[in-house]
């Protein structure tokens, strides 16, 4: 049975992107319209759109956009100019490596046309298959991870991995949304996620939606849940995996690892492999994006310090593989010696 969620983030129209405003949910549901890549470049660094897999999927339309507004160019001058867009589009956000794979499938597929409508249709092409390749993969991340949900389950999550993440049902989230569909008592802790929320205004709003128990939590409640008993399993999602399996996702994942060690109590990461890195070596090497202190200094546009307050405001931060119990991906779960499975995981996938 197919499963499928109730929230639709991102509907792409001819020359049109419509773009679920996330910074408002869950008080109103609107759409911005995007018509230009630098629309949507703004849409990635505010926030508008998040989550890594959307994040590709967004800057792959921004390609589409882009590609129609400068498709009156000689093919090789197209080709020059989609080049620089891409570069442009890339470093909107630094963590998330969807964001860089989807823009480079696009480069790489438009790098030896030569004729510029060929030019134009293959950058659609690619980037509706980015969708619909992304959605395809959360359904089988869904399916691996029922293997680790148990009956009645409790289960601990952090930020947002559903379908406001993602081209489908999401990572984590969609591992949970699949449990549900099979065994209706699963309960599900969701983490506030400071400094922005997603934890308490987008994962609540998407359990909501879809049917699902859910309790929220602040961040520092966590480890007083595990530690009393309430939690089987914690599920989160991930932003990049490096080739040794460390995983950089959301602020505060490395702490729940390190409770879910102490309090005995098995640790996934859910994530398709676009997620995964594996030109580096381990997660030091993952570029950590820090953003504004106002985000960490007020609430509701209110300032909750004092003047002068000095703030450090990193979005992410690395999980060492040590900590993870298993990686859920569409290909399987993944666990053991990380850099050996990845590595046998990817020359299949290569050959295949």
């Amino acid at each position: 049975m197919e499963v499928k969620s109730k929230v639709t983030p991102l509907i792409w129209q001819e020359n049109l992107l419509l773009v679920l405003d996330q910074r408002i949910l869950p008080y109103e549901k609107k759409y911005l319209e995007l018509k230009s890549y630098k629309e949507v470049i703004f849409a990635i660094k505010e926030m508008v759109v998040r989550g890594a897999p959307l994040i590709g999927i967004t800057a792959a339309y921004g390609m589409v956009l882009a590609a129609n507004e400068v498709g009156t160019l000689h093919a090789t001058s197209l080709r020059e100019k989609l080049q620089s867009i891409g570069e442009e589009i890339k470093q909107s956000r630094p963590t998330a490596i969807n964001l860089n794979w989807a823009v480079d499938l696009i480069l790489n597929d438009i790098n030896s046309l030569q004729n510029t409508s060929e030019i134009i249709e293959a950058v659609k092409k690619r980037a509706v298959w980015i969708h619909e390749d992304d959605a395809n993969r959360c359904e089988k991340i869904g399916q691996h991870g029922l293997a680790i949900i148990p009956k009645s389950g409790r289960v601990l999550t952090i930020c947002n991995t559903g379908a406001l993440a993602t081209g489908g049902i999401g990572t984590a989230f969609g591992v949970i949304l699949t449990a549900h569909e099979k065994y209706k008592d699963i309960k599900v802790f969701a983490a506030e996620t400071r400094p922005r929320q997603q934890g308490a205004r987008l994962t609540t709003f998407e359990f909501i939606e879809n049917g699902i128990e859910c309790t929220l939590i602040s961040d520092t409640a966590c480890g007083h849940i595990m530690n009393t008993g309430e939690v089987d399993v914690v599920i989160t999602g991930a932003d990049r995996i490096a080739a040794n399996g460390d995983t950089a996702n959301k602020i505060g994942t490395y702490q729940l690892s390190v409770l879910a060690r102490e309090n005995k109590i098995p640790f996934y990461i859910a994530a398709p492999l676009s997620t995964f890195d594996i030109s580096i070596k381990s997660g030091s090497n993952i570029p950590i994006e820090e953003r504004s202190a106002e985000e960490v200094m007020k609430i509701n546009g209110k300032s909750i310090c004092a003047l002068g307050t000095k703030v450090r405001n990193p979005a992410f931060d690395v999980t060492s593989a040590k900590y993870i119990t298993g990686i859920i991906t569409e290909v399987g779960i993944l666990k053991g010696d990380y850099r050996n499975e990845i590595s046998k995981v990817f020359n299949r996938v290569l050959i295949a």
